[in-house]
């Protein structure tokens, strides 16, 4: 398996498996703040403490699930494809219980749909990360998937952003909504994720049942895996894993930050209205830029390594978000050109972090003997999932501090600059962050090319 080419076919099967990841988990990001804060009604600290609490519980969900993944084979369903078969109708059902919210227990439902949410997401989503550097085995065939992978992930991430805006219109209560209006608002969130769950289903069958061809491996190697704490102690003591996921988790708190945060900005700084449509225009345009920028970086990254060109992108990105201290109300034309250039350094963090991590599970192959990709992944979900808890812990103080504790339809100035810090500031300290992790991740140069080299001498062997 090691040695053979990976057909298209099967590779654009396996690209299949953004909608119901990365598609379930931006619409996620995208609605289920402004939906529980804004429609809702839930206050910003009720809501900033369901989010500690469900980070308190990723703490054990997240690695334990990815640590599970490592430990055995199940039959004729595999490793990894066991419990991306079992996660999948869990997880489109969630697209619907997001939004059916009982008002009588509203922050109850809240925190325990979102810890189930977690829980089938992250059973689907580190067993699909866990799978990529094992199913490509070097940077060539890694780079040469996620040349697919990526576009087709991007156009799952658009659907999440654009198709909300399309139904959902307006996205929140406005001073001018009718009541008629606002008691419709609810319906057409839970349409949203029903065509969300739809898509979901159809598309992670055909990845199951086309796109997973996962390598055989020996029944020792099963049984010389360290336990689950083991494995948790040994990924979190791998230097250039820890400075890899801290900067993805930086990166992550700029994407959740935006995608949070970019629906209220567009409608009360660039004065969107009930014009949702527009916000989905601008998100779709910052995703098709990053699609069209992904053959420049595998270019870059070929010619200047992949963390170097990692680096740059983060660079790019950060130029990128100041215009956004800039605008005010009317200036929806402009907004929509900015966002769109935005997606040149995003771009960057979408396709290079999965490559690095490619490294780190192949580093570490060799010093322990077996491929530990899901525990890998699982603690890296277990951290950068704090990204979350940075986001709403920064909106909570600055929602606080501006006098936006409670939804209102009728913010004042204090909470039009609160915006822009939230588009702007925090998020540029977060890339500089990120930059400086990824300036100290040593495995790349020669480092990296001995580890290659020792890699092929390794599976040569076999």
């Amino acid at each position: 398996m090691s040695e053979e080419k990976k057909s298209l076919k099967t590779k654009l099967f396996y690209a299949l498996n953004g909608f119901p990841d990365l598609m379930t988990y931006q619409a996620f990001s995208f609605l289920v703040f402004t939906y529980y804060f804004a429609v809702v009604g839930i206050p910003i600290f009720q809501m900033w403490i369901a989010f500690i609490i469900w980070g308190l519980w990723n703490a054990i969900n997240d690695p334990m699930l990815g640590a599970l993944s490592d430990r055995k084979k199940y039959g004729k369903l595999g490793k990894r494809k066991f419990f991306i078969t079992i996660a999948l109708i869990p997880l489109a059902l969630m697209m619907i219980l997001l939004f059916t919210v009982p008002l009588d227990i509203k922050f109850f439902y809240f925190l325990a749909i979102i810890m189930l949410f977690e829980f089938t997401y992250t059973l689907f989503d580190v067993n699909v990360k866990a799978l990529f550097p094992e199913q490509w085995e070097n940077e060539e065939e890694r780079a040469s998937a996620n040349l697919i992978l990526r576009p087709i992930t991007l156009m799952a991430i658009l659907i999440a952003m654009v198709l909300p805006t399309i139904i959902i219109s307006p996205l929140v209560p406005l001073p001018t909504s009718s009541e008629a209006e606002i008691a419709r608002i609810p319906t057409m969130y839970i349409t949203a994720g029903i065509i969300f769950a739809v898509i979901a289903i159809i598309t992670g069958a055909l990845f199951i049942m086309y796109g997973i061809k996962e390598p055989e491996e020996l029944p020792e190697q099963f049984e010389s895996r360290p336990s689950f704490f083991g494995s948790l102690k040994l990924s979190l003591k791998n230097k250039s894993f820890v400075k890899l996921v801290l900067c993805n988790t930086m990166t992550w708190y700029v994407l959740t930050m935006l995608t949070t945060i970019f629906s209220l900005y567009a409608i009360f700084v660039l004065g969107v209205g009930k014009g949702s449509i527009f916000i989905g225009l601008s998100l779709m345009s910052t995703f098709i830029v990053a699609a069209l920028a992904m053959p420049f970086y595998v270019k870059l990254g070929r010619k200047i390594g992949m963390r170097n060109a990692f680096i740059a992108s983060l660079i790019i990105w950060i130029i990128t978000l100041v215009p956004f201290a800039f605008f005010g109300e009317g200036d929806i034309l402009i907004g929509v050109i900015a966002t769109a250039i935005v997606g040149i350094g995003m771009s960057g963090t979408l396709f290079f972090f999965d490559i690095l991590m490619g490294d780190v599970v192949d580093e570490d192959y060799l010093k322990h003997g077996v491929k530990r990709s899901a525990s890998f992944y699982g603690a890296n979900a277990f951290i950068h999932r704090f990204s979350i808890i940075l986001v709403i812990t920064t909106i909570a103080l600055v929602f606080s501090g501006t006098g936006w504790a409670g939804y209102n339809p009728n913010p004042g100035v204090d909470v039009i600059i609160g915006l822009k810090l939230l588009m702007v500031l925090f998020p540029i300290i977060a890339l500089i962050i990120a930059t400086l992790f990824l300036k100290s991740y040593d495995l790349h140069g020669d480092k990296l090319v001995r580890i290659r080299d020792n890699l092929k001498q390794k599976t040569s062997l076999k």
